[in-house]
């Protein structure tokens, strides 16, 4: 006989996620300015993997085939695990987005862990980030929250009315691409008083969320990459546009997210 799939209740799902981004940000953590990272050049100069990143996204896993043995997990480092009898639930990992910042002990990288159905409703998504001592959290339909020092808040997105606003930003790893968004910076945020480049996609969305920054655009994303942090600041109230999933890496290169009402309308 078949196994039953397992619940997909958001909340539930959100419970697995703090977990599981609980255990890769653990393994963070445990940084220290001695070493022990190996970086290793992935595909272009700035496009790099550690031992963390292979051994946070490991406890990442360890999490959900414990309480989820039935969901896809697709991630970063490592090939995606299918069960025998999916559940119809997979999970978008990104287990230290931020790689470059955490080789440089700059502190916006975190783990994040996101789950999706099989109708592309994102319903679950957490992004821990242990050097800012954040965890950004949201279930469909429940809203977005903070937990920082011992308090948590909920998340309402920017202040519309607020002078001097901020876009968030990202550039591609790809020369090319990354010439042409140079080129195309200052019309993008003419209507923008500054412009912020944290090196994490995650939390970006995640700052958006929160208020810090008014609004965030990035092109060439992986999923894994704006999994969490496009479904935080949705929950938050913030108009999130998801790039359509690519039929290959050109595709990708040329699509864009983008979270906020200063973009989006």
């Amino acid at each position: 006989m078949m196994p039953l799939p397992d619940a997909a209740d958001p909340l539930e799902l959100l419970e697995v996620a703090r977990e599981a981004a609980a255990a890769g940000a653990a393994v963070l953590a445990r940084r220290s300015a001695g070493g022990g990272l190996n970086p290793l050049n992935k595909s272009a100069d700035g496009d790099w993997v550690t031992d963390f990143d292979t051994a946070a996204e490991v406890a990442v896993r360890e999490v959900l085939a414990r309480l989820r043995p039935h969901d896809t997990v697709l991630g970063e480092e490592f090939e995606p695990a299918v069960p025998v009898h999916p559940s119809g639930i997979r999970w978008s990992i990104d287990p230290l987005d931020g790689t470059t910042n955490f080789i440089r002990d700059i502190v916006y990288y975190g783990t994040s862990v996101a789950a999706v159905n099989d109708d592309g409703e994102w319903l679950a998504g957490v992004v821990h980030a242990p050097a800012l001592v954040r965890v950004y959290s949201a279930a469909r339909g429940h809203g977005a929250w903070l937990a920082e020092h011992g308090s948590v808040r909920k998340l309402t997105g920017p202040d519309p009315e607020r002078v001097g606003k901020l876009l968030g930003t990202g550039f591609s790893y790809d020369a090319s691409v990354r010439s042409e968004q140079y080129g195309a910076l200052a019309q993008l945020a003419g209507d923008f008083a500054d412009v912020r480049r944290l090196g994490s996609a995650a939390l970006d969305l995640c700052m958006v969320a929160d208020g810090s920054l008014d609004a965030y655009i990035e092109r060439g994303l992986n999923e894994y990459d704006y999994a969490a942090g496009a479904l935080i600041a949705e929950e938050a109230g913030v108009p999130v546009q998801r790039p359509p999933q690519p039929a290959n890496d050109g595709e990708r290169l040329d699509a864009v997210t983008v979270a906020g009402a200063a973009l989006l309308g």
